[in-house]
Parts: structure tokens; sequence; C-alpha cells
């Protein structure tokens, strides 16, 4: 592959609409692809069909949209419409996604999430290519669904994948994993399970501050809202943080917010946060590239230099 860099839309700091401007800008500073996310902010599709418009250059990815909020068939409708809007430039990402966000906000059952996810990969791989499916998976039934308008380049469908099983699911029928919150050394594990010849993308979260104090503080609350996430603290206990992060897990089992903060060590922190100068951060991104990731996704937080300037500070070497 040719080198991929990715930046995450939208921007925290401002709207999808006040956007334009600096999605434009994307390739020219030197990013062949944006990726979007889906929890409680935009959706995870319009802002790359926006994007299609804005920088028609770029690569698109969703990361993730979850199998369970949308029915099979209008995920697959929403897949088609990105990919006829730019063929060959997008790539599908989904995955099981939480609890929290599939059942407490969507009111949907969060149930046998791996066999969710290869189920409708199955269906979305024959839907995208044209077919009429009727066929009962394991986790549901689709009669007689079949795209009025079928994209004339299907898209490439990736799956999110923490763990052994779900990434040999990416490598054996999916197209590449996504994966976050891990550090470069931790990319080698992952790539071992992966396999060389799949794609292997993560999302960065990044802080362009030399205040190492601030950015300890602002990843503790990013950690202990994801980490504490089961499929992240299943995640984190294959890399071999079980242990130090248990102090973590029982106090906020326990309720006590405050203690299970202070319980993330500060080398965690750094671990799983890129921080520093921009030299610095590039050279961090750089030791993920190292280590076998293929698509760094940036995801500048808050805390450190404005977004306008992160991007233009952490755009790829030319």
């Amino acid at each position: 592959m040719t080198q991929t860099w990715g930046m995450t839309i939208p921007f925290h700091d401002r709207s999808l609409a006040e956007s334009k401007e600096l999605i434009a800008q994307l390739p020219a500073l030197g990013y062949t692809d944006v990726w979007s996310a889906e929890v409680n902010g935009a959706d995870g599709f319009t802002p790359l069909a926006m994007a299609s418009e804005w920088a028609p250059e770029l690569r698109l990815g969703s990361a993730i949209v979850p199998v369970y909020t949308r029915g099979p068939g209008l995920l697959a409708m929403s897949a088609a419409t990105l990919a006829d809007l730019a063929p060959g430039r997008f790539v599908l990402g989904i995955g099981a996604s939480s609890p929290v966000v599939v059942g407490r906000w969507n009111a949907a059952e969060f149930a046998q999430p791996y066999q969710r996810t290869r189920d409708t990969l199955r269906f979305l791989r024959r839907a995208l290519a044209g077919e009429k499916v009727s066929e009962r998976y394991e986790t549901f039934e689709v009669k007689g669904f079949k795209l009025e308008r079928a994209p004339k380049v299907a898209p490439k469908i990736v799956l999110a994948a923490l763990r052994p099983r779900m990434l040999h699911l990416a490598a054996s029928e999916g197209d590449g994993a996504i994966t976050n919150w891990l550090s470069p050394r931790d990319v080698r594990k992952v790539r071992a399970e992966l396999g060389g010849e799949t794609e292997l993308i993560a999302r960065l979260f990044v802080c362009v501050s030399e205040d190492t104090e601030k950015v300890r503080e602002l990843g503790r609350w990013m950690l202990a809202a994801y980490l504490t996430v089961p499929a992240y603290a299943a995640f984190h206990g294959w890399l071999g943080r079980g242990e130090v992060l248990r102090p973590m897990h029982e106090a906020w089992a326990a309720g006590d917010r405050a203690a299970a903060l202070k319980a993330i060590p500060d080398e965690v922190v750094d671990d799983l946060i890129v921080y520093g100068d921009a030299a610095t951060c590039r050279a961090r991104i750089g030791e993920y590239l190292a280590e076998g990731l293929d698509t760094p996704v940036l995801a500048p937080i808050p805390g450190g230099a404005g977004i306008t300037e992160a991007v233009h500070a952490l755009a790829p070497p030319k």
C-alpha cells in the first residue's frame, strides 16, 4: 500500500457545516483519508457525503457505524449511496459498538456481537453486489431484499476488531480491521493476529501540547470512559494491561469515579495518547507505522493546539 494518512471528521470544535473549509484543505496538506465516527454526535454517513464534494480526492471511511442501530437493508442503502457518490473511494466500517450506544441510547438489544457483525458483513457483501437476498442468518433474517440501485463499485468493508476472533474474521472475510486505544508496541500483537496482507486502520488520539500534566488529566477522563466498556476492558486484558488497570476497574465498579481516574497510571496515558509538540507527535505516529499500522486516523483532542493549527501541524511529512 502507498502510505495513507487520515483525519477524523467532523472536528470537535465546530459543526459539520463549519468544517467545509478545513476539510477542503486536507488533500493539499497531504492527508489521503477522512474517517467519521458515530456515537452521539454526527451520524457516520453525512460527514462523508459532504466530504465527497468538498474534497473529492480523499478516501472516505466510516469508523464505525454499529450493526444494530440500522436494519440490514437500511445499512446497505446508506452504504450504496456513499459508494455511488464516491466510486472506489468509500470504505464501509462496521462494528458492534457498545451496550450503552446500542441498548441505552438506541433501544436495541446488544446480543451476540461477534455473530451479528459476521452476519451483517455477509449480508452486505451480497446486497452491495446487487443480489436479491433471502436468507436466515444466525442473528437475523432477511426476506427478498434487493437494492434498487446497487453501486457500480461495491465498497470495501472493514470491521472494528479488538481481539483475535474478530481480527481473524476481518482478515478472512473483510477488507481490513479498525482498532483504537493502543500503543505502537500493541500494534505488533494486533498485526500478528490479523496477518500481513490485511489493512490495519487505527484512530490515534492526539494532543499537540507540551503540558504533560494537563494532557494526562484529560487522558485519564477519556481512558476511564472507554476502558471500562467491556470490549475495551477485554482488549486491554488481552494486550497485557489487565493487572495495571484492575484498580481503575474496581473503583469504577464501586461508583468511585475520582478514585478510578487517580488509579490510571501515567505510563498508560503516555502509551495510549500521542502528545507533545508537533514534531514529537509526528515521530510517535511514525512508531505506529513502523510496527505495522497501515492507516493512522488522527483525532485531535481538546487541551492543546486549536483544531486548525493541529490539522496543519500533524500533516504527514512531505
